[in-house]
């Protein structure tokens, strides 16, 4: 028996940074090669992403995964061992054909979480780092990263789906010559901002996003944004570094009304009203890229933006790195880059497919790490090429993990600078 096929696979519920329950996955093989990969759900999901399994009851808030676990000791385990662990096509697919509907059979949480595992092992099994095989050894170049300034709370009253969701907003660190260039500058900007929330006495949570407290910018998030601009601004990076937000906008979409509440605003306000704003805000303050302007499914809205502004308009809960859902995009001319979640669509097959659908059609493509895929997701960007990606300037492992990927490639590296940003502004 070949040291590449499945010896075991096997989970088990994990605690998260997101405060909800993860599955983490873990792959042997007969050669002794393990992949290890977590999966556990996001603070805003879109309805059109995969559906995961979860336990019910009063336990864990009903959001336990010990069936989501069970089914991966179980049926996910029969259905692959033995195979080799380097075929992903394969496995996803196998995984997929479990009692004729692998993601209902088992939850699209087991099933990313294994997807994730089995790349993982097969790296190992290869013996090469994790981006080389995703990408080979054209995969050298990194992202264009940010730093989070703040993710507000309960600031205009709550969204209307999820009362604790708010737009998060970052430091976009974009016209540098290297990784650890555009890092320090991230680093120098927060430092800055860090400093101008300590004047306001707004306290560090207990990761590196502050929280925006109503009362302590009382007139609207444009004196939040004048801040940013000006933090930028006193590190000497105009035009270097920029603002990157996701408004997460589906959560404050009043459907019957058609109206948005508490999305930047205290009134309720209309999409044309929006769409307005938008542009008026992107032409005043220094934004580079933005994402889910509009709620989930309207393509229309955000092909309207697109064609009027000349940054990156992102789409996450409008596409869920589907490859059908970007395909009414594409058709509509709806945002110009992807959001990767490799969970959201199940599989890494599945997710790599849509990525490649993306580059494909003239789309970037910009990987988030919210749904556990930690310092991974450094080798995910390079491994597929990403031109930018959520956050990871600094302060976190997957920072770490890109300086460590530029330090292995030496003289290879290179960074995507400006160009990794869609829009006419970043691209001439």
């Amino acid at each position: 028996m070949s040291k590449k096929n499945i010896k075991r696979i096997y989970a088990q519920q994990v605690f998260t940074p997101r405060h909800v329950m993860g599955v983490e996955a873990i792959v042997e093989t007969e050669g002794g090669h393990i992949g290890r990969a977590t999966c556990n759900s996001g603070v805003s999901v879109g309805t059109h992403e995969v559906k995961f399994a979860y336990d019910g009851g009063n336990r864990w808030g009903g959001r336990g995964v010990y069936s989501a676990v069970h089914a991966v000791n179980t049926l996910i385990n029969d259905a692959l061992c033995g195979m080799d662990v380097t075929r992903q096509y394969d496995l996803d697919q196998a995984m997929l054909a479990i009692n004729g509907d692998g993601k209902a059979a088992c939850g699209g949480n087991a099933i990313a979480a294994v997807s994730a595992a089995l790349l993982k092992a097969g790296a190992k099994a290869q013996g090469v780092p994790l981006y080389r095989y995703i990408g080979g050894e054209r995969a050298c170049r990194l992202p264009v990263p940010a730093a989070a300034a703040f993710i507000g709370d309960n600031r205009w009253g709550g969204g209307v789906t999820n009362p604790g969701m708010k737009p998060s907003v970052s430091f976009q660190s974009y016209d540098f010559s290297s990784f650890s260039e555009a890092s320090y500058a991230a680093w120098e900007v927060y430092t800055i901002w860090q400093e101008e929330m300590k004047k306001r006495d707004i306290p560090e949570g207990i990761t590196f996003m502050y929280v925006i407290q109503k009362g302590k910018f009382k007139n609207s998030d444009e004196e939040i944004f004048e801040l940013m601009a000006n933090c930028i601004h006193r590190a000497g990076y105009d035009g270097r570094v920029g603002i990157q937000i996701d408004f997460a906008s589906d959560t404050y979409y009043d459907r019957e009304k058609k109206l948005y509440r508490g999305l930047l605003f205290e009134a309720p306000r209309d999409r044309d009203t929006m769409l307005d704003y938008y542009i008026k805000l992107i032409n005043t303050y220094p934004f580079v890229s933005i994402e889910d302007p509009f709620y989930e499914d309207d393509y229309e809205s955000h092909a309207l933006l697109t064609r009027q502004v000349d940054i990156q308009v992102v789409g996450d809960d409008l596409f869920t790195t589907s490859k059908a859902r970007m395909q009414k995009g594409i058709e509509a001319g709806a945002c110009n880059t992807m959001l990767l979640k490799v969970n959201q669509v199940g599989t890494i097959s599945d997710a790599f497919d849509a990525v490649q659908f993306a580059y494909d059609n003239g789309y970037g493509v910009m990987p988030c790490e919210s749904r556990g895929e930690g310092a991974d997701i450094a080798d995910y960007c390079v491994g597929i090429g990403a031109g930018s990606v959520r956050e990871q300037a600094i302060l976190s492992p997957a920072a770490n993990r890109f300086m460590e990927i530029e330090a292995e490639l030496g003289a290879q590296a290179t960074f995507w600078g400006k160009k990794g940003l869609k829009g006419k502004r970043f691209q001439g």
